[in-house]
Order: C-alpha cells, then structure tokens, then sequence
C-alpha cells in the first residue's frame, strides 16, 4: 500500500527506515507515538500528528516491501 502522501519513502534513510519500523513493530507505538519520536529524532512540522505518523509508516513499510495495513505492522 502507498504512502499517503506527506512523507516519501525515498526521502527516508535506511537508518531511518529500521528506526520507524522498530518504534512500530517492536516496541508497539501508536502513530502518534512514532510521528512524536521522529520530530523529536528528526524534527519536522507534524509533532505529534497521527496522520503523520502513519504515513512514516507507509513509507518505512514501502521501502522494505511491506504493507504498513497488515501484521507485523498493525
């Protein structure tokens, strides 16, 4: 499944990449969780905003061929 559009699986890092995937599939944050680490980590205008979180995400699940929708992801 795509990304939703605020963040570009290009744009990430493979650091970045493992990174949004261990804050959401191995120590389990919520979207707004992830978003709020990654402006912490990173910074970005989004803060703790879920949708932004869900589209970090899609994105680090896109660039591993995964689909952020299904397990071990959600």
């Amino acid at each position: 499944m795509p990304s939703r559009g605020l963040v570009d699986p290009a744009d990430l890092t493979p650091e970045m990449v493992a990174q949004i995937r261990q804050w959401r599939v191995d120590e389990e944050f919520s979207y707004r969780g992830v978003a709020e680490s990654a402006t912490e980590l990173w910074g970005s205008p989004y803060g703790s905003n879920q949708l932004y979180g869900m589209d970090l995400c899609a994105a680090a699940a896109e660039a591993l061929g995964e689909d952020y929708t299904i397990g071990p992801w959600n």
